[in-house]
């Protein structure tokens, strides 16, 4: 079945164009023009992700982004002419998946938009990792703590799995980059410190001084699996 896009865009030549591409890849396009109207279509239907634009003509797309992310783990890919290292910087703060800046190469977005749908319906490997009051169901992609559900972003989870599977041992950016693979972020603008910062907030309860995701200045992060919480 054609996974279906909800792609948020007042730009309806590039909307068009972009449909066109996406529809020969095997992808489903819907066009919102405003945030409102992006809004009202993902109550009554469904979709496998979003593509969002940051000027929009009703609303600030990182004001949509943190609201869509309150209520929905849909992968987001903010797709924007801004596109300076602060700005991606602070997409991934509010809650998208991926960043593309305008002007792009089609492929390019066909490729990014592939990686954050894989993430989002990768097969668990195996049930959920527990770790005291943290648990990590990888068949439902869900992260708890106390059993009560945190909101991450897919990439998020991803990210955090990466880690826990390799409990106790010091991952580089460089090396946590790797393994999640079709992530193309540049490593300049530290787009795992921030997805870091955003999971510590979600799993720890006091972010500033996490005892479950460590940095090892100069080195990188460690899960640290002997914690009881």
């Amino acid at each position: 079945m054609a996974e279906r896009i909800l792609m948020i865009d007042d730009d309806s030549r590039l909307a068009g164009m972009v449909s066109d591409y996406l529809g020969g890849a095997g992808f489903r396009l819907t066009i919102a023009g405003t945030a409102r109207d992006g809004e009202a279509l993902l109550k009554r239907e469904t979709f496998d992700a979003i593509i969002l634009d940051l000027m929009l003509p009703d609303a600030d797309g990182l004001d949509l982004c943190r609201r869509l992310r309150t209520v929905s783990d849909l992968p987001i890919l903010m797709l924007t002419a801004r596109g300076e290292p602060m700005d991606r910087v602070i997409g991934l703060e509010v809650g998208a998946d991926d960043y593309l800046a305008k002007p792009f190469e089609p492929r390019e977005l066909q490729a990014r938009l592939r990686a954050i749908l894989r993430r989002k319906g990768t097969p668990a490997r195996s049930e959920t990792l527990s770790f005291g009051r943290l648990e990590i169901d990888k068949g439902a992609r869900v992260v708890r703590v106390d059993g009560e559900e945190r909101t991450i972003t897919s990439y998020q989870f991803a990210l955090l799995l990466a880690l826990a599977e390799r409990a106790g041992r010091v991952l580089s950016r460089d090396a946590l980059m790797d393994l999640l693979k079709g992530e193309k972020l540049e490593a300049f603008d530290r787009s795992v410190d921030v997805h870091i910062s955003r999971i510590r907030a979600a799993i720890e309860d006091d972010p500033k001084k996490p005892r479950r995701i460590l940095t090892i200045r100069g080195a990188g992060y460690v899960f640290a699996k002997d914690q009881d919480r």
